[in-house]
């Protein structure tokens, strides 16, 4: 539904805010006065072309922006898949805008955010349906007749269609996931798989084993200068050629110090720290002689440490950077290789699940071509006294179901196609190449009659009153009423019969003393709506007469 719509510099409107609800809602106005701004307002909206000088003249562009309901199937609708993920997941609205510049270039925007005209027109098909004179004349497109016999079938062809769409969801994802598996890539990636895991497991890594290996490789590598360093060490720890080593000079130390015990506190803890280091270093002595006897040049030892680290240096580089990674690629690499080595019963399994899913959708389909038969034969019939008392008398309409050459989709297996005879004796041919927008306002009115519903979509009549009066006038009044009980429905009109039916009236009124046009859009009530009914009686200010009838033509639709 539409609920709010901002105008801004277009055509003979400077500004203008309208807010909608539900019922039934007209747009009255002096002819001239601007009352096709709606019109031209929600086809922008729609992602119709800007027309040349629709922007009100002195301004540098116009703005129009309108807030819509979320359309029913807004969440599970595959193509605004796109337009969804590009609004809040919460979104309870749908805000959509269009700028045209002086210059005639223009922008669209969805939910505040740049969006093209194709998506546009992609959600007004989802929210407004519009007829009359207007480049947009919705019931003459096929998903649109679609939706009208489908809504004139009522619930149990709604249930046949629900079921069909389900099948139809099991069947896309059948096809996709035994597309996965069927993948030609899939037998490169498993020789692939195989080969890394093999040279993975031919390595024997171990996550400690690195580090062991570079500090055995740095000692091979130094074990000249360590030996010199050690046994240099060795000499002066443990004295050499009879002269006395650091080791034996610490312990006699130690001994005189010993000596002294307990004649001055602070000599004794110097004496304990000596008998430490004593006994420490002649620790290391032993350590030393026992390093120096282990410490061998070893090329061979050098040589096979060297090629293990480049070993796993290689396959660190290419899975991950550590021993660690390359160990978790390996683990990755064995459920994988276990997926696709059972591709083959899964392809089996899926292929056959295809199979029947597609037998399943083509039974749906032939049960959704029933219902839609039965609908079609009902609409047809019931339609005929409908448009007779909507002054088109002879006029006849037909439902064509199409089958689609390629078998059955998503909405079924047919495409529908509204056949028309304007009068009697001429043979029907589509609605979107005979009728005149007023024939497809009236015929759209009658479907709206038994049972067309729209599916939440606001729906728009424009010049529907054209070339009608008195009595038919009334019934296309009563009529628009009817058709937005559960619904919306908005008529720019200039019958006070289809005014005086409204829940809501906007009056549109242009002043032009300034030299440039400007027309005003005001919301009336209750007093303002009878004088503009009666104004539209064609009675002046103060024509009581005229007055008194309006007052009583509105009281009789309310």
């Amino acid at each position: 539904m539409l609920r709010e719509l901002r105008i801004e510099n277009l055509l003979v409107i400077e500004r203008a805010e309208l807010r909608f609800e539900d019922g039934f809602t007209v747009l009255t106005g002096e002819t001239g006065a601007g009352k096709t701004v709606l019109a031209h307002s929600l086809d922008l909206l729609g992602g119709g072309k800007a027309r040349k000088g629709i922007v009100r003249p002195g301004a540098s562009e116009a703005w129009v922006e309108g807030v819509f309901d979320l359309p029913p199937d807004w969440r599970e609708a595959d193509e605004l898949a796109e337009i969804r993920e590009r609004l809040p997941e919460e979104a309870e609205e749908l805000v959509l805008g269009r700028r045209v510049s002086s210059g005639g270039r223009t922008s669209a925007f969805i939910g505040g955010r740049s969006a093209t005209a194709g998506e546009l027109r992609l959600l007004a098909e989802k929210l407004i349906s519009f007829y009359g004179q207007h480049e947009h004349r919705q019931l003459t497109i096929a998903s649109t007749q679609m939706a009208v016999l489908d809504s004139a079938g009522g619930r149990a062809l709604e249930t046949v269609f629900d079921d069909h769409r389900a099948v139809w969801a099991e069947l896309r994802e059948a096809e996709a996931e035994l597309a996965s598996v069927t993948d030609a890539g899939g037998v490169r990636d498993l020789d692939l798989l195989r080969f890394e895991l093999d040279e993975i497991d031919a390595a024997g890594l171990d996550s400690a084993e690195k580090q062991a290996l570079d500090v055995e490789r740095a000692r091979l590598r130094h074990v000249e200068a360590l030996r010199t360093a050690a046994d240099s060490a060795a000499d002066l720890t443990r004295g050499t050629g009879g002269s006395e080593g650091i080791a034996d000079a610490a312990a006699r130390a130690a001994g005189l110090l010993g000596a002294e015990t307990g004649k001055d506190g602070d000599l004794d803890r110097l004496a304990e720290r000596m008998e430490s280091a004593s006994v420490e270093l002649g620790d290391i002595a032993v350590e030393l002689s026992a390093y120096l006897q282990g410490l061998e040049a070893d090329p061979d030892r050098l040589r096979e440490v060297e090629e293990r680290l480049d070993l796993i240096a290689r396959l660190e580089l290419k899975h991950g950077g550590s021993v660690e990674a390359v160990l978790a690629h390996a683990d990755a690499c064995r459920v994988r290789i276990a997926d696709l080595e059972g591709g083959a019963e899964r392809e089996r399994e899926l292929a056959e699940r295809v199979r029947s899913t597609r037998e399943k959708l083509e039974t749906t389909a032939r049960k959704l071509t029933a219902a839609r038969e039965a609908a079609a034969r009902s609409l047809a019939s019931g339609i005929s006294g409908d448009l007779e008392e909507l002054a088109m008398k002879g006029a006849a309409l037909e439902v064509e179901l199409v089958p689609l050459a390629e078998g059955p989709g998503p909405f079924g297996a047919e495409s529908v196609e509204f056949m028309f005879s304007p009068n009697a004796g001429i043979a029907p041919r589509p609605l979107r190449e005979t009728a005149s927008g007023g024939e497809l306002s009236r015929v759209m009115l009658a479907l709206a009659g038994v049972g067309g519903r729209q599916g939440g979509r606001t729906i728009v009549f424009d010049e529907i009153d054209a070339g009608i009066g008195g009595k038919t006038a009334l019934v296309v009044a009563d009529r628009l009423r009817d058709a937005s009980r559960d619904g919306q429905v908005i008529a720019i009109t200039h019958l006070p019969q289809v005014a005086s039916r409204a829940d809501r009236h906007f009056a549109v009124a242009k002043d032009s003393e300034s030299g440039v046009a400007t027309a005003t859009v005001t919301h009336l009530e209750d007093e303002q709506v009878i004088l503009e009914v009666a104004r539209m009686m064609g009675a002046g200010e103060d024509d009581e007469a005229a007055t008194r009838h309006a007052r009583e033509l509105v009281s009789s639709g309310r």
